[in-house]
């Protein structure tokens, strides 16, 4: 009889164990679940602030870009047809950059149109009008940019306001 209670309470004793030994394998699990799960966020928020970087140092060559296309596409009427051929090709190499840029989940901020936010547009000027609702976006200067939620840099815009009459 004292041997089936030895037995018994050595299976008990087992029993806690093998439990306790399970929820330890449950919380190493979720550990690692955190764990891989942090150095994932924190590659991505690495990799975004790598890329985000090196496109700030390119937007400004994309502004060029676009103030000499929008420049010479006023004189393409008037100029040879190579000319017109050249500007062409500066076309391609703008659209294949802002290609590269969306490529790396660079994005362009919605601006014309759109509601001022001063979370992603910089108000440089203000014009009254009839024509738009006080507060919207008529004319984007320079345009914004974002890589996932991080602002690389804010639309530089024109915004309507109430027309006093």
């Amino acid at each position: 009889m004292a041997e089936l209670v030895a037995t018994r309470a050595e299976l008990k004793r087992l029993q806690n164990a093998l439990a306790e030994a399970q929820e330890a394998v449950l919380r190493r699990q979720a550990d690692f679940e955190n764990y891989r799960k942090r150095v994932e966020r924190e590659r991505g928020e690495t990799h975004n602030r790598l890329v985000g970087d090196v496109a700030k140092k390119l937007l400004p060559v994309v502004d060029n870009l676009s103030r000499a296309l929008d420049a010479e596409r006023s004189l393409e009427t008037s100029e040879s047809a190579e000319f017109r051929h050249f500007l062409h090709g500066v076309e391609l190499i703008n659209k294949q950059l802002a290609e590269v840029l969306e490529s790396f989940g660079v994005e362009p901020i919605a601006a014309v149109g759109e509601r001022f936010d001063p979370h992603v547009h910089e108000a440089v000027v203000t014009e009254p009008s009839d024509k738009h609702e006080p507060e919207t976006v008529i004319e984007e200067l320079a345009r914004g940019y974002r890589i996932g939620d991080r602002l690389l840099r804010p639309s530089m815009v024109k915004v309507a306001a109430h027309k006093d009459g």
